[in-house]
């Protein structure tokens, strides 16, 4: 181990070239990638050991209050974590004892798809998809109890993009610090990963705006067109499909479609399911239908309030329900981001309407939550009135 910061610079500089070498061979020979990782999680786990030797000599020192490799104005100590922190070329975040990112190098916050500043203070679990959350949590506990390193596979989901990765998680006692903290190194898949489901609903175009633009006025006119339809000549009298609604909704916009109605106008508590529009050979549309929608907080609290809900980021994994034996409803959809939004008739609010998305799509937007209100609106005045109790 490094007995000065000149050496701890010389490792890391080292460590720099041994990573890029093994970059530039995955990109010759993507046929030996599991080769190529083993050498890679090898090299993280050195650098897990570096981080950790000097975490324990900066903690030591600090406790002893001197000692030849004090410094006197803290500034070899600041040095000391850039260089650690900013110049290795691997993410490592730095957790506390709940789970929440104490510190974050540049490469880790990229990973997460945002600034350092912002994501400093943030439960790292948000980062997780909701599928993997409960075993992170799990191995993160683990740690904390028994102070055993920990190394597993895992999946980053971040507002429409999703990745398999392999976390490795290493306790730190430092006695300046009440509680121990987590180092957690990020490194590829070793069998390579890969995104489930569909592609994104949003590809990589330079004029995406414009794109996601387009995309919203054409489900805008086709939904147009459906209530149009059923209050013209040759729909007058027909009640408005809800199904197809939902279906369009779901074949353009979302992967899954709830349409909840209030039987009885402004009465939330008697609000029932009436659609589920899901991807073809799903197999959890039945945990789905015949819920209470009331009993989640979401669509519940749209229902109770006539306000809209956006969750671009998904943080509560129970905000949907859960089945029978306890699982979040949302974990097994794998959903990434949702939003929801009253169906506003004239005598207030007659439902909800609920769209999710899967981890690797495109999260939903602002724009989009404008759009789903003018259309939950508009179904809300389609939808045939109902006599008072």
């Amino acid at each position: 181990m490094p007995e000065n910061l000149a050496d701890l610079q010389r490792e890391i500089a080292e460590l720099n070239e041994r990573a890029d070498a093994l970059r530039a061979t995955l990109g010759m020979d993507r046929d030996d990638a599991a080769g190529t990782a083993e050498a890679a999680l090898a090299e993280l786990a050195y650098a897990g050991t570096l981080l950790r030797d000097c975490g324990e000599r900066l903690a030591a020192d600090a406790a002893a209050g001197g000692g030849p490799r004090r410094a006197p104005s803290g500034d070899d100590e600041k040095a000391v974590l850039r260089a650690v922190f900013n110049e290795l070329t691997v993410p490592v975040l730095l957790l506390d004892h709940e789970g929440y990112i104490r510190r974050i190098n540049t490469l880790a916050a990229e990973r997460l798809g945002s600034a350092p500043g912002y994501l400093t203070g943030k439960p790292f679990s948000n980062f997780v998809d909701l599928r993997r959350r409960a075993p992170m949590r799990s191995w993160l506990a683990a740690v904390l109890r028994g102070g055993e390193t920990a190394s597993f596979g895992s999946r980053l989901a971040q507002r429409g993009w999703a990745e398999d990765v392999h976390l490795t998680l290493t306790r730190l006692d430092v006695p300046t610090e009440a509680n121990p903290l987590v180092l957690v190194v990020v490194s590829p898949a070793p069998d390579g990963g890969g995104d489930e489901g569909p592609a994104p609903l949003e590809p990589e175009v330079e004029d995406q705006v414009v794109v996601l633009a387009a995309r919203r006025l054409d489900v805008l006119t086709r939904m147009t067109r459906l209530l149009l339809a059923s209050a013209g000549p040759g729909g007058a009298g027909r009640p408005l499909a809800l199904d197809e609604a939902a279906e369009l909704l779901a074949d353009s916009y979302a992967d899954w479609v709830l349409v909840d109605v209030c039987d009885l106008p402004g009465d939330p508590a008697r609000a029932r399911r009436a659609v589920v529009a899901a991807p073809e050979a799903d197999g959890h549309r039945e945990l789905l239908e015949g819920r209470d929608p009331g009993a989640a907080e979401v669509p519940g609290q749209v229902l109770a309030t006539g306000t809209s809900v956006l969750d671009q980021q998904i943080e509560d994994e129970t905000a949907l329900g859960s089945a029978d034996d306890g699982a979040p409803l949302l974990s097994l959809l794998g959903a990434g981001s949702l939003l929801s939004v009253p169906l506003v008739g004239s005598r207030g609010v007659r439902g909800a309407l609920t769209l999710i998305r899967r981890s690797n799509r495109g999260a939903f937007r602002l724009a989009d939550l404008g759009l789903i209100e003018e259309i939950g609106e508009h179904i809300g005045l389609a939808l045939p009135p109902r006599p008072q109790a």
